[in-house]
């Protein structure tokens, strides 16, 4: 897989409203997932890859059939990332300055035909 530039590409309005309509779907799992992650100290900088179809990056955390979703979601983190060359080390600081907060907000690494990038999409308010 080529190294991505991680700011987030403008996605057309039809685009972001199926990934956001799926999201809503598992959203409290996912934002669960990501307090997780950093409460464990595994990583301050949890990022969830979703694709229609399987892949190879992160650990599988639900499969489309199991929420009723067009996605699969997986779980990682910044330090795969960086260790699978898909973030350079001279990147780094540009990537920190993009990560919102993760209370607020999740980092979806999207993987989809016309699309390959991060996406930072707001958790549905209580």
């Amino acid at each position: 897989m080529e190294k991505l530039d991680y700011e987030p590409d403008f996605l057309d309005g039809q685009y972001l409203g199926h990934i956001s309509s799926d999201f809503i779907k598992v959203a409290d799992n996912i934002k669960e997932a990501s307090y997780q992650i950093r409460q464990r100290g595994f990583s301050q900088y949890p990022i969830f890859p979703v694709s229609k179809v399987e892949i190879a990056i992160g650990n599988p955390l639900y499969k489309k059939y199991e929420f009723d979703t067009e996605w699969h979601y997986y779980a990682s983190m910044l330090e795969e990332f960086m260790q699978r060359k898909l973030i350079d080390a001279d990147k780094l600081e540009d990537f920190y300055a993009t990560y919102k907060n993760p209370d607020e907000f999740c980092c979806l690494f999207v993987v989809d035909e016309d699309f390959v990038n991060f996406v930072f999409i707001p958790y549905p308010e209580e």
